[in-house]
Parts: structure tokens; sequence; C-alpha cells
């Protein structure tokens, strides 16, 4: 016996010894867990046995023998079977003509296993002299038809099974491709390729760990295949490479007159070998081999017509009028994008921050205190950042995005994705962790911030026509407070008078101060309400520019001093770029609530400073507070007040005032313990340090 002979037994053997341990392995398996990894586990399970039976027939009868390639009928049925069970389904439908290719090769599989079979049992221990060339010219057929499956199956799957299935799917185009190589090189060179025939075990042993990997579930799907013409270009141009440089080596060495086919065959392999240990040694020749290919042939990491499609009928798709529908579908539509299976979709809260609006196949019920806070939504606003939440968990993210903990803690969260629409953030998706982990490329990125600016646009559609209807709501309340405008005018004009008849004929000094202060605080008041209501040209947005914040606080604290003092703490020099009239309304109509809810000695704060690249001014007070609930779904409501004579427009106004100018109010409440409204402006200079120190603060 040959060396190369004897090294092809213990190969033999090491891979029988490995396919049974695995098929057996995959057999004690949970079904349930690996029919969520791999699609037909079992029919997985029977190609490892019949690989294993294979090998059983290489170590006992050799390769190239009748009898193994009998077995060898039996191990691409089964192959075929996985291939057949894995791809003709509806989520990754296999075409006609790869069908048609599948029954074929079944077909000549069950015919070659029941003649071989036939003749075995007529002819005993000696084979037919026809047997040999009949199973190998079979073999081959059947190894040609299954690359062609295997490459069209593939190109034509979904996202969702690009993963474990690639590995095993690249394990059996392995084998076959060397074994159709096996009998090219052998038709080229006119001699039977005995080494690399004899090898056959060491193929078959190198595809062990494809099992392993989609049991394992640690498939790395590092590169997608795009493009058809890249794929078969690639497959064509080193096949024919290989079997250039093999026909020419064998022909020059007949040519020099000596039999020099098993040299040339031995260095090939030796080249082969050298080549892959090179690879595998050095980390800089596998990343300049993983631009190359990257760069030259594989463009894209997606198929994008057909993610693109699918992604936009996602979104299309249902009546329109139902807005948790539309938020589901967004969800849905990006966590398709990228495989996840399972997302959050988080919207701007009534007081402040995100919180989780809707879900899509998200395992079990989002926490009450879940939410994003404002200043983690100006960091994501501002640089449009798509956080990889691994990063973060391993401390290689940004500090100033302030991830709040609870999706730190969550290790299902995978991806956060802003979704912007002309530079402003009206939602935030977190995407599920995928059922194969991996870390986000550039392309991954690239593909969530074009699929979040898309789904944004379904948004701000929803929400214009939303913006329409109380539009309509507002156009009928002021067509029915357009008769008492007249009234109000007057009872104004009336106010004003009584307030000066009674300073000069009232006889209380005291008694004349208070009602003057408060007579002329109503009129005030009643002046504004009729300015509110009437028609404005322009809004508060458009008068935009530099304010000084403490002055217009200054004035407020002065106005309300007859009704409540007013402790004023702004850091020095502080400016927003805002409109100052805007300013002054929201921050009166938030301390004049703060004193209705607040007892009379108990005292109303307001304080202004610079902090995230916003001016940041808090009203507090020591009121009776309210709940979560209310002001989650009913503070910001129009037509929704607890006065019995209010409008209920005072809060939401105030809210569409600061937004429009690009800021946001945040607010924090409990009952019995007061509450803390914030409202949040643009810097005037977001890139200075807001105008002073921040720890110089006066206080007045």
């Amino acid at each position: 016996m040959s060396a190369l002979a004897g090294l092809s037994q213990i190969l033999s053997g090491l891979a029988l010894a490995g396919f049974t341990g695995v098929t057996l392995w995959l057999l004690t398996r949970p079904r349930a867990r690996m029919a969520a990894l791999m699609p037909a586990p079992r029919w997985l399970a029977a190609a490892a046995a019949a690989t294993a039976g294979w090998c059983a027939a290489l170590l006992f009868f050799g390769p190239g023998s009748s009898q193994s390639l009998v077995v060898q009928t039996l191990r691409d049925l089964a192959m075929l079977c996985w291939l057949g069970q894995t791809y003709w389904s509806p989520r990754a439908p296999m075409s006609r003509a790869l069908r048609l290719i599948l029954r074929m090769l079944a077909t000549i599989c069950v015919l070659t296993l029941l003649l071989g079979a036939a003749a075995h049992l007529r002819a005993g221990a000696a084979a037919e002299p026809w047997m040999t060339p009949t199973l190998t010219f079979a073999a081959m057929v059947v190894a040609i038809g299954g690359l062609l499956l295997i490459d069209g199956a593939v190109r034509h799957a979904g996202a969702g099974q690009r993963k474990p299935v690639m590995a095993v799917a690249a394990g059996f185009a392995m084998l076959w491709a060397y074994e159709v190589n096996v009998q090219l090189i052998g038709a080229l060179t006119g001699r039977t390729a005995s080494m690399l025939r004899d090898l056959l075990p060491a193929v078959a042993l190198s595809t062990l760990p494809a099992y392993v990997v989609a049991a394992l579930d640690i498939g790395r799907d590092r590169m997608r295949l795009s493009r058809t013409a890249a794929t078969r270009t690639l497959v064509l141009l080193g096949g024919a490479a290989y079997l250039i440089v093999i026909a020419l080596t064998g022909a020059v060495a007949r040519a020099a007159g000596s039999d020099y086919a098993e040299l040339a065959q031995a260095i090939s392999l030796a080249a082969a070998l050298g080549a892959g240990g090179l690879l595998l040694a050095s980390s800089r020749s596998r990343a300049w081999l993983s631009v190359m290919i990257s760069k030259h042939f594989f463009e894209h990491r997606y198929d994008y017509r057909a993610e693109w499609m699918r992604f936009t009928a996602t979104l299309a798709q249902g009546d329109g009028d139902d807005d948790r529908n539309l938020y589901r579908r967004v969800a849905k539509a990006l966590a398709e994008l990228t495989g996840s299976p399972g997302a959050l979709l988080m919207l701007p809260g009534a007081s402040g921050g995100f919180r989780i609006a809707e879900q899509w196949h998200w395992p079990g019920d989002a926490s009450e205190d879940a939410t994003l806070s404002l200043r983690s939504a100006f960091m994501l606003q501002e640089t449009q950042h798509i956080v990889d939440l691994d990063a973060e968990r391993r401390g290689q993210g940004s500090e100033d995005l302030a991830i709040p903990d609870w999706l730190i803690a969550d290790t299902r969260a995978w991806v956060v994705v802003p979704v912007l629409h002309f530079q402003r953030m009206i939602a935030i998706v977190v995407l599920h962790r995928p059922p194969v982990s991996r870390a986000l490329d550039w392309e991954d990125l690239d593909v969530l911030r074009i699929a979040g600016q898309q789904a944004a646009s379904y948004l701000a559609e929803s929400q214009s026509q939303r913006a329409l209807s109380e539009a309509r709501r507002f156009d009928e309340f002021n067509r029915r407070f357009a008769f008492i405008m007249h009234d109000i005018k007057n009872l104004a004009s009336q106010i004003g008078l009584l307030a000066r008849n009674a300073e000069r004929h009232a006889d209380k000094a005291d008694f004349r101060a208070d009602m003057i202060g408060t007579l002329k605080i109503s009129a005030g008041r009643l002046s504004d309400l009729l300015v509110r209501l009437s028609p404005r040209e322009r809004g508060p947005a458009a008068e935009a520019g530099r304010t000084l914040v403490e002055p217009v606080l200054n004035e407020i604290a002065t106005e309300m001093r007859p009704r409540r003092t007013i402790f004023v703490g702004c850091q020095a020099g502080l400016s927003a770029w805002a409109d100052a009239g805007a300013i002054r309304q929201i921050v009166q109509h938030l301390v004049s609530n703060a004193i209705d809810a607040s007892a009379p000695e108990t005292s109303v704060q307001v304080v202004a400073v610079a902090e995230q690249g916003r001016v940041r001014i808090d009203v507090i007070d020591q009121g009776c507070g309210m709940t979560r609930e209310f002001v989650r779904d009913e503070l910001f409501k129009p037509f929704v007040s607890t006065k019995e004579s209010g409008f209920g427009l005072g809060a939401y106004e105030a809210l569409q005032i600061a937004r429009a100018m690009g800021g946001a109010i945040e607010v924090a409440s409990e009952p019995g313990k007061g509450s803390s409204f914030t409202l949040w402006l643009p810097l005037a200079d977001a890139r200075s340090d807001g105008g002073g120190d921040p720890r110089a603060v006066k206080v007045g």
C-alpha cells in the first residue's frame, strides 16, 4: 500500500467518525431550536448520515470503487432533498427551471442507486465492467446539477436565509466542485487523477465544520452576492484558471517525454495548499483578498432592487387610515431589511422625550419607563448617528449620545435607527437582534439611513393628515368665537375704565393698589387673548433671532408679582435663537399655571441655563402635581381642560410654539409633589459656551 493510499484511509476513518458524531449530535439537538436556526433540520441530519456512510465506503472499498460510487449516489440524494426542502418554500421560491433540474437530478440518483444495487446483488463482490464508468458519469452529472441548484437558489433566497443555510450550501458546493474537478482533470489529461481522487476524504472532512456552524448558529454572512454576473464570473474564472493551469502542466509534461502527470498534480496541490495556508496565517493577506473581492466582484451586500421593492410594498400596504397600523408597518419594513425578527417604534411623547408607540414581533411588553430622553434625541438628530448597541455595551460608542440604561441592559436590542424628515427626527426605531448577530458595516449604515428617510416621508404624510384634521377643528373653533370677539374687546375696555376710576375714588390705599394691579393684569390678559385669537401673518419661527433670556424672565416676574413672588435664576448672558414674544408667551403660561396649581404660601421658581447645546428654562412649583397618565394622554391635547371655563388650548399652543422654534417642552410631575416644566430652545450660538460661565447665575 502506498503512502497516499494509507493517508486516504486514515482521513476516511476520521471523516467517518466526524460525520457519525455530527449525525448523532444533530439528532439529539432540540427540534424547535434547530427548526428556528435551519430549515429542514432532519434532512440535514440525513445528509450527514449519508455522508458518514459514503466515508465508510471510502474506508473499506477505496475512492473510485463502484461500491463507494453507489453510496455516493445515496449521499447526493440526501443533499438534494435538503436543498429542495430549504429553498422550495414560499419565503425563498425556487424558479421553475431549478425545480425541473432538482426533479431530474433526484430521478437520476434514484435510478442510479437502484441500478448499482441490483448489479452488485447479481454480480456479488465483482463489479460489472460498465458499472464504474456509468456511476462516475451519473455522479458527475449530479454534481454539476447540484452546483447549478446552489447557485440559483442562493441568489434568489431572501435575506433571512443567508446565514447558517449559506454555510451548509457552501459545504455541498465545495464537495461537488472538487468531484467535478477530479473528473475534468482526468478527461483533459487522459489519465485518472488518482492523487486528487485519493484526497476525497480530506475534502469531505473539510466540509464537516459547515454542519457545526449551521447547528451552532455562529455563521457569519460576510459577503452577500447581489449580482448574477459577479457570481458566475467568479465561479467560471476560478474554475477555468485552475483547469487551464492543470491542463497546460500535463501537456508540457507529456511533451517533455516523461510521465510527470503525478508530479504536476502534486505541484498544483502544493501550490493550492500554500496559497490557502498563506491566507490562513496572514491577516494582511486575508484583508487584501477581502478588499479585492469586495471591490471587483461583489459590489453590494444587498440586492437593492428586490429589497427596496419589498420595503416599499410593506410601507404601502394597508388602508392608510390606521396610524398604529402605519407605525407597525414602518417597524416591520426596517426590521425585514436587516433580517431582524422584531422592532420597536418610538414617537415624541407629550411630556418630553420619545416613548414606545408601536412594536412588531417584539417579545414581551415594553416597560412604561422605556423612554429616550430629549438630550439623546437632540444628539441623534444633529449627528444622524445610527447606534450599534453592541459597540455601546463594549464601551466603544459615544458618551454624548446618552443611550438610556434600559436599552443597554436589554441585549435583544441591536440597532437604534433615527427616522429623520428634513433634518427633523419624527421617530426612532429599535431593531431586535437577528438570529445570527453580526457587526454593522458601512453598507448596513447607508441602507438603514436611506430607508429611515423613506419611512419618515410616510410618517410625515400621516402627521400632515392629522394636522389638517386638527386645523379643521380649529377653523370651526375660530368661526364660533368670531361672534364673541367684539364682546371680549368691550369687556377689556370696561375693565380698564374700572381700573382708572378705582384709582381716583378708592378710599383705602392698600385695597386700591391691589385692585388696580389685579384689574390691570386682567385687562392685559384679555388683550393678549384677543391678539392670540386674531389671525397672524407670520408665526413665531419667522421672527426668530438672538434674544436675551434674562430680561424676558424678569418682565414676567414683575408682571406676576401682584399674584406671587417669582424667584428667577438665569445664566449670565444666556441668549436663545427664538422670538422674544413667543418665549414670553410660553413662560408666562407655564408660570401662570404653576401659580394656579400651588398654594398661596409656596414659591414658584424659574431657572434658565445652557445645557447640551440648548437653552433650558425650568418652571418649578410645589403644587398639587399631575398623574403620569394625565401628562401622557391629556395635558397637551387641544380642547381638554380641568378648569371649568378653560378652553384647553394653553398648554397645546405653548407646545406648538416651542416646536415651531425648534424647541420642545418636557414635563416631570408627581401628585402631591409639584411639577417641573422644562422649555428647550435653540442656543443663539451653539458653538460657544452659551454666552458665559454656566456657574455664573443671577438670582432675582
